[in-house]
């Protein structure tokens, strides 16, 4: 027979059924939310609250001020609870205009008029005797103009803060507000994921607390601790496909003698690594010698070196009797690495050869028949790469640049044409430099090295923020400035063609423009992703031979072009650009031993170009983009179709991202499949965020 807390005596069945005690009953959270009418069921759906779960982790924005009657003052706007006590309806003179609805509503300290524009239908629907919640403004002669308004169960209004809820057409706020408090007790049925031994020691509120918090309680106390939920699910799932990745495939084991790739480093590079290059390619070299698959993110500042830490890895393939692949998103950026990384490569030691969707059949035969007897090493392609009749034998290393443009079945493809029950190891690289918030939630798979540090002879580039003629006229002034001392200049459009929805200066326009204008007297080149193949090889080569001045482009010269000559840049449209992609393109100039120059032509109120004018830190940047950004453009998917987190606010809780993942790694070393009986909650919410199998990707 159970006994009483902390005491000896006996308790009866009676007084068992009668304890305050109570088992949650998760279907009671899973149980549909009744809306009405059916607009606001409509705009329910859209802000995706279908179930009562769904509404209680909608959490709000803010707060309002909540009021009585008797405290307002004209002209202030809040939120009240009040009763019907009286309402009516008249005619409105004006035409079209529906009937006004006019209400006397009071609570506990006074009374005042109601108005309701243009809802006739209110007036059956708000009888005397309903309570409802109103926001709005309170006007002269006792008059409250309301926005919004819904029926509550709410016995008293008051002084203090009413949540506001991030709302929709046809369901606002008060609405939200009201349903919330209708349905809030069924929090108390929340099951909670985290262990009590946890949470006790993180001084956790538990989960149904939390909810009850958030909404009408200490808001933030309650959202961080929902928002450590979903975070550690988001870890868990990251975590645990890269142990079931590395621990169910394995990889050829690249450990011969670095014979060909000490020589390369040593006597062939025309400059020498820097210390963040070296190091990233002895983690390399540790890596592919292990045969449980790499996979790496190698990220870095614009000019930082990254293809040549690529290469080494490259080389470390083809010194094991084994082969690569360079894969990137486009036919110019293909030609581009192509063309770089030969410059680099040790000479006819490496046989590599170009795949994209350009390449002619002939070629693309001898090359493919090359690829698969091995007689090919090194093949740079675009999404060629991943058809099905490529074919390699013996593919050990790829690389995958700026791999956010791939989606998962295409970097998968390339999984596939490693040798038999193997996978390749694969590094991939991006130019934009990641926060850390968003490294340990987008990458946490992945084991990530940055390149910070710069090569030597890189000059600062000084940019500066234009919009007025004046300043146009000595932006092209500064350019024949640069142009007549030997030097030459990028001119970046928005747009290949004029078009006339958009207000952008396009490239072909401009290009026969400054022809016979600001830059008649100079040699003028045009580049963009619409030119053919051999076109634009041509006019980049021309460019980078200094037989062409100035290189009018959209942003295929965005990565990839290194042409220590160019000095100045000028950017048309440039709000029209983020911020990353704005660095990668100033990333153009600076590259030789003369002082760049980078000219924004957009507002000077932006807060985007404001930090590409005070910033040249590309890591920074990242940082305030996310910031600017924020998490609706940010926390979208790999590819793979996950929303964005309810809870979580990024960059702001990367201290409890940290915390999640710390918890998350104790978590699996101890219990890896999430099989301990306390863990079984646990499991369950992992399971249905993420799916019971392999974790899927996580937000990007």
């Amino acid at each position: 027979m159970p006994t009483a807390f902390a005491g000896t005596t006996d308790l009866d069945r009676e007084t068992l059924l009668a304890a305050p005690v109570r088992c949650p009953r998760p279907s009671a959270l899973a149980a549909p939310l009744k809306v009405t009418p059916s607009k606001a069921a409509e705009a329910a759906d859209q802000l995706g609250l279908h179930t009562v779960g769904d509404l209680l982790e909608h959490l709000p924005r803010d707060r309002r001020e909540a009021r009585t009657v008797g405290a307002l003052t004209p002209g202030e706007s809040a939120t009240v609870v009040v009763q019907v006590r009286s309402i009516t309806s008249r005619p409105v003179r004006r035409r079209g205009m529906k009937p006004l609805v006019e209400a006397t509503i009071a609570d506990e300290t006074g009374v005042m008029k109601a108005t309701f524009f243009n809802q006739p239908w209110l007036q059956q629907r708000y009888a005397p005797g309903t309570r409802l919640v109103l926001h709005g403004k309170y006007e002269a002669r006792n008059r409250f103009k309301v926005t919004s308004h819904a029926p509550t169960d709410e016995r008293t209004g008051g002084e203090g803060k009413v949540a506001h809820y991030p709302a929709t057409e046809g369901l606002s706020s008060t609405q939200i507000l009201a349903l919330v408090r209708a349905h809030l007790p069924a929090a108390h049925d929340a099951i909670d994921p985290i262990p009590a031994r946890v949470r006790t020691g993180a001084r956790w509120p538990d989960r149904a607390s939390a909810l009850i918090a958030a909404h009408a309680g200490d808001h933030e106390a309650g959202r961080r601790r929902l928002a450590f939920d979903e975070l550690l699910l988001a870890q868990l799932s990251l975590l645990r496909r890269r142990a079931h990745r590395r621990e169910a495939r394995s990889a050829p084991v690249l450990d011969a003698p670095p014979d060909l790739s000490r020589r390369w480093r040593e006597t062939m590079l025309p400059f020498t690594p820097t210390g963040d290059q070296h190091a990233a390619m002895q983690a390399l070299t540790e890596e592919l010698a292990d045969g449980r698959p790499m996979q790496r993110l190698l990220m870095g500042e614009v000019g930082s070196g990254k293809t040549v830490v690529a290469l080494h890895a490259i080389l470390r393939a083809v010194e094991n009797d084994m082969q690569a692949a360079f894969m990137a998103p486009t036919e110019t950026l293909a030609e581009q690495h192509f063309a770089t990384l030969q410059a680099l490569m040790p000479g006819e030691a490496v046989r590599a050869a170009l795949l994209t969707g350009s390449t002619s059949a002939a070629r693309r035969t001898d090359l493919l028949g090359k690829l698969a007897t091995g007689e090919l090493s090194f093949v740079v392609g675009t999404h060629a790469l991943v058809e099905p009749d490529v074919r390699f034998d013996r593919l050990a290393v790829v690389v995958v640049d700026e791999q956010h443009r791939f989606g998962v079945r295409q970097r998968a493809a390339l999984d596939a044409k490693a040798p038999d029950g193997l996978v390749p190891h694969v590094l991939h690289m991006t130019a934009t430099p990641i926060p850390r918030t968003m490294a340990l939630l987008r990458y946490g798979d992945l084991d990530v090295t940055a390149l910070r540090e710069l090569p030597r002879g890189r000059q600062p580039v000084s940019t500066h923020v234009a919009s007025t003629d004046g300043e146009r006229a000595r932006a092209y002034e500064r350019i024949r400035e640069e142009l007549d001392a030997g030097r030459q200049a990028f001119v970046v459009c928005p747009l290949v063609e004029e078009s006339e929805a958009l207000q952008a200066r396009a490239a072909t326009v401009e290009y026969e423009r400054l022809r016979g204008g600001e830059l008649k007297d100079y040699r003028v080149a045009l580049l963009h992703g619409q030119m053919r193949s051999r076109a634009k090889q041509e006019a980049m080569l021309a460019f980078a031979a200094g037989n062409a001045d100035v290189l009018v482009a959209t942003t295929v010269i965005e990565v990839g072009i290194d042409v220590p000559n160019a000095t100045v840049m000028l950017v048309e449209g440039a709000e029209r650009y983020g911020i990353s992609q704005l660095h990668q393109l100033r990333g153009r100039v600076g590259r030789g031993e003369h002082a760049s120059l980078c000219l924004l032509f957009g507002p000077k109120d932006s807060a985007r170009l404001r930090a590409l004018a005070t910033h040249g830190d590309g890591f920074e940047l990242a940082r305030i983009d996310l910031e600017l950004r924020g998490e609706g453009e940010l926390a979208g998917t790999r590819q793979s179709g996950l929303a964005q987190f309810k809870i979580a606010r990024l960059p702001e809780d990367e201290g409890l991202i940290v915390d999640a993942k710390v918890y998350a790694e104790k978590l699996l070393r101890t219990d890896p499949e999430l099989v301990a009986p306390e863990h079984a909650l646990l499991a369950d919410a992992l399971a249905a965020a993420y799916g019971a199998a392999e974790p899927a990707p996580l937000p990007a």
